[in-house]
């Protein structure tokens, strides 16, 4: 597996060492050692499976309390993953970064607790995988906006246009007003 450092010191892009041929092809998604080797020694509890359409936009989602890491993989279609650094210590605050993640470059992404995560699939029937460190808990959840523009995400939306959104997505906060990490 090859690890890629990214603007933030606990997010890693992963990929796996893929062993293909003619008949198709194996790769280790997940394995607790490789994994801890690499700096990323969790125990996932849940593991979550979308489907979207192009152009959905899903997020930018968080936990205050039972804050959940995420290794999230595509395993049809593509998309373009996002992820926002709340924590209030951190020098990182406030940036974002994004990465492609499809079902042809099979990249995964780990996101630690910390950060409001999100996605856009840029093509019909994307299947987007979690795994996550803690059980989803509804009355933590919050929304930060999409496209607040004191984040500035560039989303991919030259051949979309305006995302289609889930009405909690829709009225997601701005950074501003919205509770973070501290």
């Amino acid at each position: 597996m090859i690890v890629v450092d990214t603007i933030f010191e606990d997010v890693k892009i992963l990929e796996p060492r893929v062993f293909g041929d003619d008949r198709g092809f194996f790769l280790e998604s997940w394995n607790a050692k490789t994994f801890a080797d690499a700096g990323i020694d969790v125990r996932f509890v849940q593991d979550n499976h979308s489907k979207s359409a192009k152009g959905v936009l899903r997020g930018l989602h968080y936990q205050m309390q039972s804050p959940q890491g995420k290794l999230v993989r595509v395993t049809a279609g593509s998309a373009f993953d996002a992820m926002v650094d709340i924590r209030k210590s951190s020098p990182t605050f406030g940036r974002w970064y994004g990465v492609h993640l499809s079902a042809s470059n099979k990249r995964m992404c780990w996101i630690p607790p910390g950060f409001a995560h999100g996605f856009l699939s840029l093509e019909d029937d994307t299947e987007f995988l979690y795994k996550c460190t803690d059980f989803y808990n509804p009355a933590a959840e919050c929304s930060l906006l999409w496209n607040d523009p004191a984040i500035g995400i560039a989303w991919p939306l030259d051949e979309i246009g305006q995302p289609a959104l889930s009405g909690k997505d829709a009225a997601g906060k701005p950074m501003a007003m919205t509770e973070v990490f501290a």
